[in-house]
């Protein structure tokens, strides 16, 4: 026999019954924990595992984790002295234990078109022994009273206010609100947009596990982030520290049609917004399209004061089917209710799944008696987590059954299937994908006949969840949550000069979070920053990083009078940290090159940049101080005494780098007085060439090309940070500042002087017309026979070659022979013949050098 709703074979107490109605916030589910945990034992059945699990954290603090037991299809948590039980609507065991308190909470989901028939059996059955509390929304109140005529009303306010605030652009939402959109491209969308504009937001959906709807929840409740992006799941008892809510739509799809949302179900997610005494706002989103995105002037009334049409009707379901055969089955589940007050509940998709596969020859065959028909019976009632529709689900139920009708799963089977889950790459969708399948044999392990080492599957697969849940969380906050922006936008504008900006190393750190780095005095925007993000950091930047730069300003002019600043001159750029802070330009000279410093410099307080400014022009004069004997030339070159000849050779050996030929010089024009001044000065008068020793050293060169470049009077001239050697091969161009072209080699000009300077000593020692040269030290300096004997031809000595011997004479040449004979005393016509005589003395120096 089908029972009728108003009477079962339930042992019902109707004493004590209270049904606590109101809109959403009105402390409701606060005051039954508080009832509870005043009895001796007590059960609250929630809408929602998140919700059932929020309580139960709450409660274990309040009695102890060995007093509540967490009762869900996916999760049974359960001690042995368990007193107290936090369950999901349809996990309530109202029937296997007698609790001091029972309350179901959210009562008017009796009329949801899928659970419907759950919450309104619990509302007809599941009561206290000594207290029973119904909880939910005003609007039930003339079903409980028909329903449950013992039951006293209560009826309390909202402790705060809710005013409609209108429409607005997503830019100009208020920090903490929650903007609810009805599909995940929606949400998405929203959340992608909130993270390149306001540092991001909380993401919460209905596919999303409980573990990562917590865990995002927790960035929006702790304030990391100023937003939270959801469906309408945040409607159902979720409770938030929201101010507004904003609605990017009205309508949505409810699994059969698109239809725009009952006032109800509007005032339902518009109650979040405001808690406790705090008032709170509700409104929609321009520009997300739909002409049906905007609050009808009754709709804002009936949401503002709480008005809403009573329920007429809540769905029912036979809850005590009969299971002597399918057809029983069905036909006790689709028997429509006696009352008026009770609608048959639409087809929930495990009614629909047990007709799918009762239709099915293969399945039907194989459930025989009753027992079996409640076996496939609780097999078809396994929820739908992944929402792939009743034709999926009713083959995975179907692949169930083949192994449940035979007994119990085995545990390698389980943690098999489980194993192929426990995968945490993949994108947003894959993950979610996953927890839901992960979801589907959680529950299945936590059945009491359904798998072998129950207790160890269902471990297992709470783990896995974990961890997907964790990767989930991880991705989520990737992509929808920049913490640097989320951070800067919290703080910017007035209280910006509160915002704690310090710099560790090179990078710059704005509330711990890293939004670039400092390299000299530049700030640089993270690279993986996005062009939107830029623009806000940099702006963050100008008004916070002034006392930085002053600090680090300071610091370095400290080490440059110090000695110990780490400063080097490239091209013409002072460079400090890799980075330019000052740039030389040509001067009123050569010598005296302007110092212009960079504009990232212009971020510095004034004192300290002017301070700065001063300390490198010190740095750029001790760096410059090679170059102290080119500026004595100079000086003297502006002297009275000089004279127009000296005058002009001064200029020129301060425009060529200290050294000229001394053909070109003039320097045989000086009277006997320019020549002690010039002497004097450090210049030196060689055979071939004028030089100042000193110039001739790679940083003072380096140094003269550099300033030369400046002004235009030279061009690179090689390599200036090469080292001098004393010879080295010639390049194309042929002329490097600091040597003699010989040829195929260079030779310095110091060096040459010195081997000039050895001949004559040889000459004079022999005192003859011919002498006999060593070629020893040409030989160490690396030079060749050729560029040797080139260089004593450009110095006056002429070779001697010996005649050769005899065809039938033996023994060593008669060695080479050289005299010295100034070029200009030499006739031009005699240069012609000597170049037989120039090839056979090139042989004999080789010989010699063997």
């Amino acid at each position: 026999m089908v029972h009728a709703p108003h009477v079962s074979s339930r042992q019902d107490t109707p004493s004590g019954v209270k049904a606590v109605l109101g809109p959403t916030n009105t402390g409701k589910t606060h005051l039954a924990i508080e009832r509870m945990c005043a009895h001796s034992s007590g059960m609250i059945g929630f809408p929602l595992r998140l919700l059932a699990r929020e309580v139960y954290d709450r409660v274990c603090h309040i009695k102890g984790e060995k007093s509540v037991a967490l009762i869900t299809g996916e999760e049974r948590i359960e001690p042995k002295e368990a007193r107290y039980l936090l369950c999901t609507a349809e996990a309530m065991p109202i029937m296997d234990r007698s609790m001091a308190f029972v309350a179901i909470d959210e009562a008017q989901l009796a009329a949801d078109r899928e659970r419907g028939h759950v919450f309104t059996d619990r509302l007809l059955h599941a009561r206290g022994r000594e207290e029973t509390m119904i909880l939910g929304s005003s609007t039930l109140e003339p079903m409980v009273k028909a329903l449950v005529p013992e039951a006293e009303i209560v009826t309390r306010p909202r402790f705060s206010t809710l005013t409609h605030a209108g429409a607005k652009k997503l830019s100009r939402i208020p920090p903490r609100s929650a903007i609810v959109a009805f599909s995940a491209e929606q949400v998405y969308a929203i959340a992608e947009m909130l993270r390149r504009f306001r540092g991001g937001a909380a993401v919460v959906m209905g596919a999303l596990s409980p573990q990562t709807r917590n865990a995002q929840v927790e960035l929006y409740q702790s304030g990391e982030v100023d937003y939270l992006v959801a469906t309408d799941a945040i409607g159902m008892g979720l409770n938030l520290d929201v101010e507004h809510v904003a609605f990017a739509g009205l309508s949505k799809f409810d699994g059969r049609r698109h239809r725009r949302l009952t006032t109800a179900e509007m005032a339902q997610i518009a109650g979040r917004a405001g808690r406790h005494q705090k008032d709170g706002s509700f409104g929609t989103l321009t520009g997300s399209g739909g002409h049906d995105s905007e609050f009808e002037p009754e709709e804002i009334y009936a949401i503002e004061e709480h008005r809403f049409a009573p329920l007429t009707k809540l769905f029912w379901r036979e809850p005590e089917p009969r299971f002597d055969s399918l057809e029983r089955l069905i036909a006790d589940l689709e028997t429509p209710p006696l009352r008026p007050e009770l609608a048959p509940a639409p087809e929930a998709i495990d009614l629909a799944v047990l007709k799918r596969l009762s239709d099915d020859p293969q399945v039907a065959e194989t459930v025989r008696n009753a027992a079996q028909v409640e076996r496939f019976w609780d097999a078809c009632r396994l929820p739908d987590f992944r929402h792939q529709g009743v034709e999926t689900h009713s083959r995975f139920v179907a692949r169930l059954w083949q192994d449940l009708r035979e007994g119990e799963l085995g545990a390698d089977f389980v943690a098999g299937q489980i194993a192929q889950l426990d995968r945490t790459s993949g994108d947003i969708d894959t993950l979610q994908g996953r927890i839901a399948a992960i979801r589907s044999w959680a529950y299945i392990a936590q059945r009491p006949d359904w798998v072998l080492a129950r207790d160890e599957m269902a471990a297992r697969a709470r783990a896995v969840e974990a961890r997907l849940s964790d990767a989930l969380h991880g991705k989520l906050t990737e992509r929808f949550i920049n913490r640097r922006t989320a951070v800067l936008m919290k703080k910017l504008g007035p209280d910006a000069g509160l915002l704690s900006v310090r710099l560790e190393d090179e990078e710059v750190l704005v509330e711990g979070e890293h939004i670039g780095s400092l390299r000299g005095f530049a700030f640089k925007v993270d690279p993986g920053t996005r062009l939107s993000d830029r623009k806000l950091l940099l702006a963050a930047a100008e008004k916070h990083l002034a006392s930085l730069l002053q600090e680090r300003a300071d610091a370095l002019s400290d080490a440059i009078h110090a000695g110990t600043a780490e400063i080097t001159l490239e091209d013409g750029a002072l460079v400090w940290d890799g980075e330019t802070i000052a740039t030389l330009y040509a001067g009123r000279s050569l010598l005296t090159p302007v110092l212009v410093p960079d504009r990232t410099l212009d971020a510095i307080p004034g004192p300290s940049r002017k301070a700065l400014v001063a300390a490198l022009e010190t740095w750029l004069e001790s760096a410059l101080s090679p170059l102290d004997p080119l500026r004595k030339l100079d000086e003297a070159s502006r002297a009275e005494d000089a004279g127009p000849e000296l005058r002009a050779l001064l200029i020129t050996l301060v425009e060529r780098g200290g050294m000229t030929s001394r053909e070109q010089s003039g320097v045989d024009k000086l009277d006997k007085q320019r020549r002690t001044m010039l002497a004097k000065l450090g210049v030196r008068v060689g055979a071939l060439d004028l030089f100042v020793p000193a110039m001739l050293r790679t940083r003072p060169i380096a140094l003269w090309q550099l300033l030369a470049r400046l002004a235009g009077k030279t061009g690179t001239g090689g390599n200036p940070e090469a080292e001098m050697p004393p010879a080295l091969p010639a390049t194309r161009h042929g002329r490097v500042p600091g040597y003699r072209n010989l040829g195929k080699q260079l030779v310095r000009l110091d060096m040459a002087e010195k081997l000039l300077r050895e001949a004559h000593e040889a000459r004079s020692a022999e005192n003859a017309r011919d002498f006999k040269l060593d070629p020893a030290r040409a030989v160490s300096m690396g030079l060749t026979t050729g560029s040797y004997s080139k260089l004593l031809r450009l110095g006056g000595f002429q070779a001697i070659v010996p005649p050769p011997l005899a065809e039938e004479a033996h023994g060593p040449p008669a060695p080479v022979r050289w005299r010295w004979r100034p070029p200009r005393r030499q006739a031009r016509q005699q240069e012609h013949p000597a170049r037989v005589r120039k090839d056979s003395a090139f042989a004999a120096l080789a010989d010699m050098v063997r």
